[in-house]
């Protein structure tokens, strides 16, 4: 079995040539401006815009499904928790001295009897389902699209302190052995006669969880190793040293950045002076 990568994206596209400056500087943003806005409406066109923007680069499908479907029960309960008990929050953002109900439960039940869904704190919670959604998608869009040694070259350039860009990268670079090490764990199970497809989730959780023992262990081995090396390596984490890539802005990197820095004035600018993004606004 192959090891697992985080760079997904197998084709070549304009994402994927652009220096990591500008992806930084994109994730940066759609992060600001996904936590100030508070219309649902916008949130959903935000986080359309990024999917749409993610599955057009190469960042697979498959991906983009599991995390949704895994995100599926946080956003149910979201809906519910704001629908029925976010009251005094939405009535501040609306003004409104009663909220709309979609249903309400009846008086004589039991634990839930008077309990109401509105439709304003199930707005609500849609704008923070959306707003999680951007904020999921946002960060395998700059990282999935870029390689390791181009980021930790981008990010030295855009001033981020060296040693915290290493210790980014070798985060990247270590995932894919933990997940290598899950299976070939999983694997030397099989062996032994573990039929993971005929057992129920309870089952199958409780052998995922038997895993994570020898999973930190080799992971603990792993990083004193990486430690023994950089210190025989006389690490010192001194950002002026040469590289094997470079890292040059070009005009297509100009132009997002400039277009992004627009609209994150824009954004900003409508969203405190017409409250557009504002919950309740005109937007």
């Amino acid at each position: 079995m192959g090891m697992l990568k985080f760079q997904t994206v197998e084709r070549d596209s304009f994402f994927t040539r652009l220096d990591f400056r500008p992806k930084l500087l994109m994730m940066t943003i759609i992060t600001i401006v996904a936590f100030v806005w508070e219309s649902p409406l916008l949130e959903f066109a935000l986080a359309a815009v990024i999917l749409v923007t993610a599955l057009l680069v190469g960042v697979k499908f498959s991906y983009v499904r599991l995390v949704i479907s895994v995100m599926v029960p946080f956003y149910i309960l979201l809906l519910l928790t704001h629908g029925f008990f976010n009251i005094d929050q939405v009535k501040a953002l609306t003004d409104k001295s009663a909220l709309t109900p979609i249903f309400t439960f009846p008086e004589n039940w039991w634990l839930i009897g008077g309990g109401m869904m509105s439709w304003e704190g199930f707005l609500y919670g849609l704008n923070v389902i959306f707003k999680t959604l951007t904020l999921t998608l946002i960060i395998p869009l700059g990282i999935f699209t870029t390689d390791v040694d181009t980021m930790i070259i981008g990010m030295v350039r855009a001033h981020i302190p060296y040693k915290i860009a290493f210790i980014f990268s070798a985060t990247l670079r270590f995932f894919p052995l933990l997940f290598q090490e899950i299976n070939t764990i999983i694997e030397a199970q099989r062996l032994r006669g573990l039929a993971m497809e005929k057992m129920g989730p309870i089952k199958r959780g409780r052998v995922y969880a038997k895993v994570a023992v020898p999973l930190i262990l080799g992971a603990m081995v792993k990083s004193q190793h990486l430690e023994v090396v950089l210190q025989s390596k006389a690490f010192s984490g001194n950002p002026e040293r040469t590289y094997l890539h470079e890292s040059v802005l070009k005009l297509p990197d100009y132009l997002l950045m400039a277009f992004l820095l627009l609209f994150f004035i824009v954004a900003i600018v409508l969203y405190f002076t017409f409250r557009v993004g504002a919950f309740g606004g005109p937007i």
